[in-house]
């Protein structure tokens, strides 16, 4: 995710009656030894060609291993300014990028945007990328960026008295609609929607399960259009992640990615490897939403990699050669069948699994992974009557309004204070008290549901978002209590509604 800034060395000694050489020092790779015939072919065919020489290229700081076509450009001109076919003029103060073709173009490279920001940090004044990389590029501040074509635009715009106008990275802008649906048009399933607007609300972490065709799915597609834009700060984050891995920036970079992998992925997809390593899902979808559907089909592996960044919002990945911290800050949603057939408990279809397949079906699943799920919800089918009838819930436009009330103020929190949606044990103690209805309903979770002290933490959390959609300035009962609602598993009892008084009503 981040650049490394490598200093580009030419020797050029004339060879005379000797055969001229050409070697690359360095610690370079295969594609990096082979930009000799890339160079001096593109200078052939240019019209730059310089004199039969032995040419040593040293890539510096030189105890580092180098790879990838991204330093051609450099090499080039390199070459040009030692055998004194051009001038030096600006190189000093210059980031070069890009990997020449064999006609002397100039093509796009990965890695524009991260590269560009760390020589803006360098203090590097200017920059020449190819035409592909140059809106990435422009993103980085405090940096001019030139596009090129070609080797002849490169050396024309080095050698040129007055600069024109550079690059400009294309505004912002959000799509309306990113699924074309709107959350008026789901029927029924109150409790769902209103899972889903608290889970945008507070970034929580959801798990929908139910039969199919209850519409699962349909709702965690309305979920991006939710979302409030990302800062500038987060879109950047965004950016610098897909200009690493060689994907352009989206066309609208202020909203939340949203990634949704097949079942069929495999560990090092999920959580990023290779010989790189390369990121995975999980820091594709960091500053977004992470999408797993048919959860339990998912392989083991693949599921328990995810507890670490769920954590910390980052993912460790270790190699023989090297381990890297890839960013993975992301919000975890999820939708899954009851039993194999997906037909347990549904009133309307009978279930063929046995209790043995469905007991096995659902241990795919840890403990550990889903105590980090903060809103657990059972979706019902819908009925005839819901889906024929008149009666419409509100549109995407009038949740996003709450939603982004909500974020406000908890922007509003974060920048007075700590906020307690980060709570901890501590927090939840001082907020129980000695006695009162906060202590009943902890002790109601961790005694009578088996809730962990993380699981209680996380709903305190959820507790504080629902306080925030409703305009509340602190936690009271009945937040807490919804919240923990959404905490209890299938087939446990609820809990015995508060009074008016925020007391807890007797049997």
């Amino acid at each position: 995710m981040d650049g490394l800034l490598v200093r580009v060395e030419v020797d050029f000694v004339p060879t005379g009656n000797e055969a001229p050489t050409f070697r690359t020092v360095g610690l370079p790779d295969a594609v990096i030894r082979e930009s000799r015939e890339r160079v001096l072919a593109a200078l052939r065919n240019a019209g730059f060609l310089p004199a039969p020489a032995h040419v040593i290229v040293n890539l510096a700081p030189a105890g580092v291993r180098k790879e990838g076509a991204g330093f051609d450009l450099a090499v080039a001109i390199g070459l040009l300014a030692a055998s004194g076919l051009t001038g030096r003029r600006r190189l000093r103060d210059a980031l070069l990028l890009g990997e020449l073709a064999l006609d002397g173009s100039v093509r796009p490279v990965r890695g524009a945007l991260p590269i560009a920001w760390e020589a803006a940090a360098a203090g590097y004044d200017l920059a020449l990328v190819p035409r592909e990389n140059a809106d990435e590029a422009a993103l980085a501040s405090g940096l001019r960026v030139f596009p090129v074509g070609t080797i002849g635009e490169a050396l024309g715009l080095l050698a040129a008295e007055t600069l024109p106008d550079p690059h400009a990275a294309p505004p912002p802008r959000r799509l309306r609609a990113r699924f074309g649906a709107d959350l008026a048009e789901v029927r029924g399933q109150p409790r769902a929607r209103r899972a889903l607007e608290i889970a945008a609300a507070g970034g929580h972490n959801l798990l929908f399960t139910g039969p199919p065709g209850s519409g699962k799915t349909l709702l965690v597609g309305l979920l991006p259009d939710l979302l409030p834009p990302l800062t500038p700060s987060e879109a950047l984050d965004v950016a610098r992640i897909r200009s690493a891995v060689g994907r352009p920036p989206p066309p609208s970079p202020l909203s939340p990615p949203f990634r949704a992998p097949h079942h069929t992925i495999s560990y090092a997809g999920m959580a990023g490897g290779g010989p790189g390593p390369s990121p995975g899902e999980v820091t594709l979808a960091h500053r977004g939403v992470l999408f797993l559907d048919e959860l339990p089909e998912f392989q083991r592996p693949v599921l328990e990699c995810l507890r670490q960044p769920l954590e910390s919002g980052q993912i460790h990945v270790g190699r023989v050669r090297c381990s890297v911290r890839f960013p993975a800050r992301f919000q975890f949603v999820a939708a899954m069948n009851p039993c194999p057939c997906g037909f347990h408990g549904d009133a309307g279809r009978p279930c063929r699994c046995s209790p043995t397949a469905v007991g096995r079906y659902r241990s795919r699943i840890s403990g550990p992974l889903l105590d980090r799920i903060d809103l657990h919800l059972t979706v019902r089918p819908v009925t005839s009557r819901e889906v024929l009838g008149n009666v419409r819930g509100e549109s995407t436009a009038t949740v996003r309004e709450r939603v982004l009330r909500a974020r406000e103020r908890r922007e509003r929190r974060f920048r007075e204070g700590r906020p307690l949606e980060w709570a901890t044990v501590s927090d939840v103690r001082q907020a129980c008290g000695a006695d009162g209805p906060f202590r009943s309903l902890v002790g109601w979770a961790m005694d009578g549901l088996g809730m962990s002290a993380r699981g209680v933490t996380r709903a305190f959390r959820v507790a504080r978002t629902i306080a925030d959609l409703g305009g509340e300035e602190k936690i009271l009962p009945l937040h807490f209590e919804e919240a923990l609602q959404f905490r209890a598993t299938a087939g446990l009892p609820a809990p015995t509604p508060m009074g008016p008084d925020g007391v807890r009503e007797r049997p």
